[in-house]
């Protein structure tokens, strides 16, 4: 699997800036050898795991020629998408509990999406995968309590969050700046989040502040999904 560059450079500038206690290695998430490789390391160098953040994941955009939609989407693509969003996480949740079992308390944080708590139409192939991430979340959970293995498992539901995944969607110039618009227009917050929003989320779910937290999911996403176009009155409006 081709790594993209900029992913690569950000791991390893990560690393760098914690110091000799962390280690960066590429990892294709849809392969289970690779899993297998990474939890041998983690084991050896670490002796345990305490936490799992699961955040790789594409649309299929960049990589296959549309449409995405239900009637008329490439299998091919399908299966790409689902390879590193579904097959990514179960493999990561089934190498992580091996890791963790015998931790004294830990974390298994699973990034879905907005879309895996709805249809939609022109990215079946993606809402489909993030959907059944939210579900096998649940079943992790539930399997993890009824062996007793202190691991928690839950699911984090970004919405437009402003990230390298969006650029095949808004463009260039003027064009990407009334794209973002459009799409804070119909956000009750107004404004697209940032990757940071998201990983705040994580760190509670990673924290023993959510130790009582298992099997939910916790979405960030303006509040779209509230189940209104909220949004501020203008000026000829108030």
């Amino acid at each position: 699997m081709k790594f993209r560059w900029w992913a690569v450079k950000a791991g390893q500038q990560v690393a760098s800036d914690i110091g000799d206690s962390a280690h960066f290695l590429s990892l294709d998430v849809g392969l289970e050898s690779a899993w297998s490789a990474i939890s041998d390391h983690v084991r050896d160098d670490f002796g345990r795991l305490d936490i799992l953040v699961n955040n790789a994941g594409i649309t299929g955009f960049m990589s296959h020629p549309g449409p995405f939609d239900p009637e008329h989407f490439n299998l091919d693509s399908w299966h790409a998408v689902h390879r590193v969003n579904l097959d990514g996480v179960a493999l990561g949740c089934k190498y992580a509990i091996g890791l963790m079992k015998h931790s004294p308390a830990a974390s298994i944080v699973n990034i879905s999406s907005r879309s895996g708590m709805v249809g939609i139409p022109a990215a079946a192939a993606y809402a489909s995968s993030k959907a059944a991430v939210r579900n096998h979340t649940k079943s992790v959970a539930l399997y993890c309590a009824e062996k007793g293995y202190p691991i928690r498992c839950n699911s984090i539901h970004p919405g437009a969050i402003l990230t390298p995944i969006w650029e095949a969607m808004l463009g260039d110039g003027e064009a990407r700046q009334q794209a973002i618009a459009a799409i804070a227009a119909d956000i009750p917050l107004q404004h697209m989040g940032t990757p940071q929003h998201v990983a705040f989320a994580a760190l509670y779910l990673a924290s023993g502040e959510s130790n009582y937290v298992t099997g939910t999911e916790l979405t960030i996403d303006g509040g779209i999904l509230a189940g209104s176009a909220a949004r501020p009155p203008t000026s000829d409006e108030e």
